[in-house]
C-alpha cells in the first residue's frame, strides 16, 4: 500500500502575494530532462492542490532541507526515480518573498525507469517536449515551462584560465604555482556539489552546475584533474589552448552555455570572437564556496 510521507514542512501558507501555497518552508520539484529531450512528468491526483494537473514530481521543504535535496526526496517518494540515477544540471526560483518553488533541472543517461510510487501520482510519463502543453498543465508549471523548454536542455561549460585567476588575489601563488592552482581546482570542485550562482555569470535562473575545464602552464602544468575537473595543460601557451577549447566547445555543443574565466584582453576577444562567452576572475571567485 503506498503511504503519503509527512515533514514537518507539511502545511498550507499565504505569500506575500495573497497566494495559497503548500510548504511551510518553500516547495521544490524536479524536472528530469531525457537526452532525447523528453521531460518526466507527473500526473497529479485529484485531491490534491490543482489536481488532475500535469507538473513534475515535488512538494513541501522540510525546515532543513536545501531545494536541491528536497526534490530528489520527492522525485523519489511520488516517481520511484533513483538519486544516484540523476545529475543536476541548474535550479529555477518562483520567489514570492514569503514563499518560494525551486524548479531543480536534471538530466539522466536515458529514459530511466519511473512510475507512481505514492497516492499523489496518478500517472508518470516521458512527455517529448513538443509534446507538454498539450496537456491540462499545473498553472505554476505553465508559467515556467517557456523558459525551462528552452534552458533545460543546456549545460554550463566553464573554462578557467588558471594562470590569470591565480595572479588576480595575492595569495602568495609566486612561492609556489602548482600549489595555488590546486588550492584553486579544489576550490572548484566544490561547484560539483553546490553550484554556482547565474547572475555573475550571466546567466539565467537561479544556479548551475558546471563541467569544468581548468587550462594550466608553466609550473601548474603538473596539476592532476580531480573528480568533477578536468584539467588541459599546455605545453607552451596556455592562451592559445584555452581559445582553442572555447572554439571547439562551441562547435560541438552550439546551445550550450560556453563561459571562460579570464581578464586578459587579447585571450577574451578571441573567445568571444568563437562565440563563447566571457567574465573576469572576480565574477568566479565571488561565487566559489
Amino acid at each position: 500500500m503506498m503511504m503519503l510521507r509527512r515533514t514537518d514542512g507539511d502545511g498550507w501558507v499565504t505569500c506575500a502575494w495573497g497566494h495559497r501555497h503548500w510548504g511551510r518552508y518553500g516547495a521544490a520539484g524536479l524536472l528530469l530532462m531525457a537526452p532525447d529531450g523528453a521531460a518526466l512528468l507527473q500526473h497529479r491526483a485529484d485531491w490534491s492542490h490543482h489536481g488532475g494537473t500535469w507538473g513534475v514530481p515535488g512538494g513541501a521543504r522540510s525546515s532543513a532541507e536545501p531545494a536541491t535535496e528536497a526534490a530528489l526526496r520527492e522525485a523519489e517518494e511520488e516517481a520511484a526515480v533513483r538519486p544516484a540515477d540523476v545529475t543536476i544540471t541548474q535550479t529555477w526560483v518562483d520567489d514570492h518573498q514569503t514563499w518560494s518553488y525551486t524548479t531543480v533541472v536534471a538530466r539522466v543517461p536515458h529514459r530511466v525507469p519511473a512510475r507512481p510510487s505514492d497516492p499523489e501520482s496518478k500517472e508518470i510519463r516521458w512527455v517529448p517536449a513538443g509534446e507538454v502543453t498539450e496537456l491540462p498543465l499545473h498553472p505554476g508549471f505553465a508559467s515556467a515551462w517557456t523558459e525551462l523548454q528552452n534552458q533545460a536542455p543546456r549545460r554550463l561549460v566553464l573554462l578557467v584560465d588558471v594562470a590569470n585567476v591565480m595572479g588576480s588575489r595575492p595569495d602568495g601563488w609566486w612561492h609556489d604555482r602548482l600549489g595555488a592552482a590546486a588550492r584553486l581546482r579544489d576550490q572548484i570542485a566544490g561547484t560539483a556539489r553546490d553550484g554556482l550562482p547565474a547572475q555573475p555569470l550571466g546567466l539565467p535562473g537561479e544556479r548551475w552546475w558546471p563541467e569544468v575545464h581548468l587550462v594550466v602552464e608553466g609550473q601548474a602544468r603538473d596539476l592532476p584533474p580531480t573528480p568533477g575537473v578536468e584539467v588541459h595543460a599546455a605545453s607552451r601557451d596556455g592562451d592559445q589552448l584555452l581559445a582553442e577549447l572555447a572554439a571547439a566547445q562551441v562547435a560541438q555543443r552550439p546551445s550550450d552555455h560556453i563561459v571562460a574565466v579570464t581578464a586578459d584582453r587579447e585571450l577574451r576577444g578571441r573567445v568571444e570572437n568563437a562565440g563563447a562567452n566571457v567574465v573576469g576572475p572576480g565574477a568566479l571567485l565571488d561565487a566559489l564556496p
